[in-house]
């Protein structure tokens, strides 16, 4: 079982909601992403979704943007991301990462050496925001052998033919997205969310957890309550964005800009 699958097995079995925060890695250097990560698991994180920078991630909003913009301009790659993964793991290997971005930079790399570099460094999921399911056979091929989880996400607009090869393909989780839109967006009406992913369950076992829109405690358990659990990105990038402005890298500081994910785990076990 992977590392992915058994951290979700947990948290059902012990009637947990899962936390999974998104950060960029890079933003704002190597090292501060390393300390945010172990941050962001004393504060109650399940799963860190990692985002692989790119010079175009055109389906998020403008916070996230400016995230991988800091990175890039830190001269953050795909070599980067695995020397994170591989500097996290040095000391914690229980954690489940997830690397989230664009397809474009692993057809420069080549799928077979991107994803032998990933399960090499401690990488447990792979989530390609741009990759169709209906092109992902030959990464997927590679991915299996090597227990790596593929995870795509369902919108309100995906097709019920695309859907049912979402629920056929994915392993780890299913990603909801709560909206239509980019990242960072406001959630509108949690009760046809609730609707969307009451019929998404009865096609898969597989957990709904849900992300854009999520900003706060009161958004993080309405979302929640409907689903597996909650992925936080653009509130935290934003936090870690004033972190950058301010320009302390202390451990205090590093705490108080992932403070949201603390209150959010609190709120979601009260």
């Amino acid at each position: 079982m992977s590392r992915l699958k058994a951290s979700i097995a947990a948290l059902k079995a012990a009637n947990r909601k899962a936390l999974v925060p998104y950060i960029v890695a890079g933003d704002p250097d190597r090292d501060t992403t390393i300390a945010l990560m172990h941050q962001l698991v004393r504060d109650g994180s399940d799963v860190i979704e990692l985002g692989m920078p790119f010079s175009d991630p055109s389906s998020d909003g403008a916070i996230i943007q400016l995230g991988a913009e800091r990175a890039l301009r830190q001269g953050s790659g795909l070599n980067t991301v695995f020397d994170i993964v591989a500097e996290f793991r040095k000391t914690n290997a229980e954690t489940p990462i997830v690397l989230m971005g664009y397809l474009n930079p692993l057809e420069i790399m080549g799928y077979g050496t991107f994803v032998k570099r990933a399960a090499d460094a401690g990488v447990d999921g792979l989530l390609i925001v741009d990759l169709p399911v209906s092109e992902a056979q030959s990464l997927l091929a590679l991915t299996r052998p090597l227990d790596l989880d593929m995870i795509f996400l369902v919108a309100p607009t995906t097709t019920e033919s695309r859907l049912s090869s979402i629920c056929e393909n994915s392993s780890g989780y299913i990603y909801y997205v709560s909206l239509k839109g980019v990242t960072g967006a406001a959630i509108s009406d949690t009760g046809e969310i609730g609707k969307r992913v009451t019929a998404l369950r009865q096609r898969t076992d597989l957990p709904i957890i849900v992300g854009f829109g999520i900003k706060d405690t009161n958004s993080a358990k309405a979302m929640a309550a409907v689903s597996d659990g909650v992925i936080v990105g653009s509130a935290l990038v934003q936090k870690i964005g004033e972190l950058t402005d301010s320009g302390k890298r202390d451990e205090a500081s590093i705490a108080a800009s992932t403070k949201l994910i603390a209150d959010i785990r609190q709120a979601l076990d009260a």
